[in-house]
């Protein structure tokens, strides 16, 4: 983390099914970290237990940060300390927030999100409303009760409320299969849902959609050994198939900064300076793969028998 701030939980309220809004200060009543709509933090909920979370907030208000956070049975244990331990009161250790997923000018917006994909979305929605700009959201969900934030956001006219249990599946053909020059799709949720955005958009102009991932996109293909040699000390390492670069490195005794360990949060983003990456992180662009001029060294591997990185 790139910052180790205590923060108390001020309120824990339940916003939908499955759903807790976690409103958080500083413990010393200072203000907190600046952002803009799209960024994340990481939160630490215990020992070796690190979770990054959308901020859903106003980005105006420095006395306090929001992140909604869905509990996930089938998780890693973040969502079950998070509903389950975490109490009004409790102090928490959160770092400085990181954007990935930052919001461009555009002459007009769709905005589509999938479950809690919508926490991202919710200060991007009140930012360009504030400067006026053309905007659209189709809101997915299991069903009304699993949707949060519906309250502030059902009312409004260019919002889409579509829970899958009354209307099915979101109609992305209809939303996305004409391209739109100069608007700018963004879309959270579920891997499936971003996949189907994905590629129903291959055809619209480059840049035109932006997308934010929970999970890394899973590594298909068969793991082989390569080399990574750190520019910076001279240090020649082999990395095994089951192993990380990152693991690789810290096995060897050198402290690397990380956080997600699965390519989503960017903490861990690394200089190539030759080689060729095979990059399986959710972060990076098509255009800033094929660069081959950095990579985030927790998930991604090498198409090449050697890396040599600016470490």
């Amino acid at each position: 983390m790139t910052t180790d701030l205590p923060m108390v939980l001020a309120r824990k309220e339940t916003v939908a099914d499955g759903v807790v809004m976690l409103t958080l200060r500083r413990t010393d009543g200072g203000p907190v970290p600046a952002w803009e709509p799209g960024a994340h933090v990481d939160v630490e909920l215990g020992s070796d237990l690190i979770r990054q979370y959308s901020l859903c907030g106003d980005p105006a208000d420095r006395s306090s940060l929001r992140v909604a956070v869905l509990r996930e049975p089938g998780g890693r244990g973040g969502s079950r300390v998070v509903h389950d331990d975490l109490a009004e009161g409790d102090v928490v250790t959160v770092g400085e927030p990181r954007n990935n997923f930052p919001l461009v000018p555009a002459a007009r917006y769709l905005f589509i999100a999938g479950g809690i994909g919508i926490t991202p979305l919710l200060p991007m929605i009140a930012a360009v409303r504030s400067r006026g700009a053309a905007w659209r959201l189709v809101y997915g969900g299991r069903t009304r009760a699993s949707m949060a934030f519906l309250s502030e956001l059902g009312a409004l006219s260019q919002v889409a409320v579509c829970p899958q249990d009354e209307t099915g599946l979101l109609d992305l053909d209809s939303l996305l299969g004409e391209p739109c020059p100069g608007t700018a799709v963004y879309c959270c949720g579920p891997e499936p849902l971003l996949a189907a955005v994905e590629d129903r958009c291959a055809t619209w102009p480059s840049g035109s959609l932006h997308v934010e991932r929970f999970k890394a996109i899973e590594a298909t293909g068969p793991r082989t050994t390569f080399e990574v040699r750190l520019a910076l000390s001279g240090t020649t390492f082999v990395v095994p198939p089951d192993r990380s670069i990152l693991e690789t490195l810290e096995q060897a005794g050198l402290q690397i900064l990380s956080s997600c360990r699965e390519g989503t949060c960017g903490t861990c983003e690394t200089t190539v300076l030759d080689g060729e990456p095979d990059h399986h992180d959710s972060l990076l662009t098509e255009e800033e793969r094929a660069a081959c001029d950095t990579m985030m060294i927790c998930v991604s591997r090498a198409r090449s028998p050697r890396l040599v990185l600016e470490l």
